[in-house]
């Protein structure tokens, strides 16, 4: 037998931590790392937070799991908390980003056919988006290294140019349920949208009675400064997915909607065995303790600030390398004139760990805790590694 026991559908790296304190991870061998990963914008809080591991343990000690076929205590003071702080006036919990997102497109479609418009079903979605690993998500993208070997793709899904509203516009016909978009892609290389298209987008939906889902799954809880990315651009959605940060490490998320949204969500249209388990809502709880505050919002933005003004006195000394910054608070990408992907590898030599993206950007996603030392350390090491950093042939 060849095969790995860990299904090989990772090209896992050397490291290989077994224990986190704070911002920095640990290996096997002792070896130490400035965690600017934070688990692709998971352990927001970074790693072993008090608050968050006590949560967590005494729930682990009272009540784990019951499903949701009994009434839910935890997850109605939970939800509620969402809906006081956002949009919304109702939650679905689920396990991961992917699920929240495929709650999302049911939600969207669900609410056209209450109407007794079930021709309308199709979302248009946006370039170099990623939305998740499911058939439905990978539907949703334009991306072939997600798409290949899973054909037939689900319809239901049509792709047009990111922050191109004419290009959505355009799109729109008589089968257009609404629009799925990220605020500030992600993994398509840290890319805000513009002003003017997240607001056109609002209109279009409000003219032609469209549902307007954002995926805020890497975006949202407080990673920007704001507790969800589309405060920045003062729209709100009917539908929003919201994951990774919401659990601080803990694997949750939800499906956010207002009350129109989710008039078509009904007994039996749609269901999870584990999402909303008190262990989950003990970590979301715990989260919002300490995220959804005025005073930790604005640290966000503060260190936000330090670390873009801080990359950005660094880029001209390695000029062959980096372009410049990009993103918003502590969701930064530097543009990159080389493969990310190969220096991310590299930086890991030199106890750094960061995420690539695409368009060749180095993501950096630090725990929304840091500090102005690890702000001076991440850049100080980023600096040195790039000072020796010969780049590959093919790329040179």
């Amino acid at each position: 037998m060849t095969i790995t026991p860990l299904m090989p559908v990772y090209p896992r790296s050397p490291v290989r931590p077994v224990r986190g304190e704070g911002v920095y991870l640990y290996g096997e061998g002792g070896e130490k790392y400035l965690d600017f990963a934070s688990g692709i914008a998971v352990n927001l809080l970074g790693h072993g937070h008090p608050h968050l591991t006590k949560a967590i343990q005494d729930q682990a000690a009272t009540l784990m799991h019951v499903s949701n076929l009994y009434g839910s205590p935890q997850g109605e003071a939970y939800a509620q908390r969402l809906v006081d702080a956002t949009f919304a006036d109702t939650v679905f919990f689920t396990n991961s980003g992917a699920e929240a997102v495929e709650c999302a497109i049911k939600t969207a479609r669900r609410y056209h056919h209450a109407k007794g418009q079930p021709e309308k079903h199709t979302l248009i979605t946006f370039s170099n988006a990623f939305h998740g690993r499911t058939m439905a998500t990978i539907s949703a993208t334009n991306q072939e290294k997600l798409r290949d070997g899973f054909s037939p793709l689900l319809p239901g899904f049509k792709v047009v140019e990111f922050d191109n509203l004419e290009a959505a516009k355009a799109a729109m016909d008589e089968h257009t349920a609404g629009f799925l978009v990220e605020p500030v892609q992600g993994e398509g290389g840290i890319r805000p949208a513009s002003q003017a298209f997240i607001k056109g987008l609002r209109e279009l939906c409000d003219k032609n009675d469209l549902m307007l889902v954002f995926d805020e799954v890497q975006c949202g809880v407080a990673r920007t400064g704001k507790l969800y990315a589309h405060e920045h651009y003062g729209v709100e959605p009917d539908i929003m997915a919201s994951a990774k940060g919401i659990g601080g490490g803990f694997p949750m998320g939800a499906c956010l909607a207002t009350e129109k949204a989710a008039s078509g969500m009904v007994i039996g249209t749609h269901g999870s065995t584990y999402g909303g388990n008190p262990l989950a809502m003990a970590a979301g709880q715990a989260v919002m303790d300490v995220v959804a505050n005025d005073e930790f919002l604005d640290n966000v933005t503060r260190m936000g600030e330090r670390l873009r003004g801080a990359l950005e006195q660094m880029i001209p000394n390695h000029d062959h390398l980096f372009e410049g910054v990009r993103g918003l608070g502590l969701m930064l990408g530097i543009k990159m004139k080389t493969d990310s992907r190969a220096f991310v590898t590299y930086l890991r030599e030199h106890g750094l760990l960061t995420v690539a993206a695409g368009d060749n950007v180095l993501r950096v996603l630090p725990p929304l805790v840091i500090e102005e030392a690890h702000v001076a350390e991440f850049v100080e090491r980023l600096s040195e590694a790039a000072r020796q950093y010969e780049m590959p042939q093919a790329a040179a």
